[in-house]
């Protein structure tokens, strides 16, 4: 399973890509305004710390916007992956734009059905919410098992990103039915790494390190 990271934090991101976990980002408006910058610069700095795509989201809802923006951002630079509505002007754009070599990232998705158009618009990925769709009664997972054999019955490229992570959980269990991308928030993937019984044999392994007075340099 791929990792992305979920935020426009510059230094997050550094961070966790100097730890070798990373293979892309995902942005939105809401995080670009959090960090109080231009959103074209944001991207651009993005881009050039990631070698992975890094999903910019476009703000437009019809087709002809859409496209406008889609070609400002993806003169950025060549890992920029358009973010798109799943809409019907959303996978126009989409169609287009992957005709043209553009990756692109078709969000908001919360229905098999909708996961079948994104995949039929040769979108890159697809970007199912799980915790949204938790959030509302209804089981987030069971969404992904779903896209996930549709998907495998067709042999469709398009990946299966889920996003909306609220836990270390969610992940384990979309790997487990076989989705190729989690993308998550900084405190969550590093929260992978916790478990309290390492915790613990750590602390006994360098109590007992200690007790002999050795050191290795």
């Amino acid at each position: 399973m791929k990792f992305f990271v979920d935020t426009a934090d510059l230094g997050d991101i550094r961070s966790l890509v100097s730890s070798g976990l990373l293979d892309g980002v995902t942005t939105n408006p809401s995080l670009v305004a959090k960090s109080g910058k231009d959103f074209k610069e944001v991207i651009k700095d993005i881009c050039a710390v990631v070698p992975g795509p890094v999903s910019a989201e476009v703000a437009g809802t019809e087709y002809d916007q859409i496209m406008a923006e889609a070609n400002v951002l993806r003169k950025i630079a060549d890992n920029v992956c358009i973010k798109v509505p799943l809409t019907p002007d959303g996978l126009r754009a989409c169609r287009h734009l992957r005709e043209d070599g553009t990756m692109v990232n078709v969000t908001l998705c919360f229905s098999p059905a909708q996961a079948l158009l994104a995949a039929k618009s040769k979108a890159s990925f697809v970007s199912p919410f799980v915790g949204r769709v938790d959030d509302i009664g209804w089981e987030g997972m069971g969404l992904i098992a779903d896209i996930v054999q549709i998907y495998d019955n067709y042999d469709f490229e398009t990946e299966i990103l889920v996003a909306s992570v609220r836990s270390p959980m969610h992940v384990v269990e979309a790997a487990k039915l076989g989705a190729h991308v989690a993308t998550l928030p900084p405190a969550v993937l590093r929260s992978l790494f916790n478990h309290p019984l390492t915790e613990k044999g750590l602390a006994t392994f360098l109590a007992d390190w200690a007790k002999t007075g050795q050191t290795i340099v």
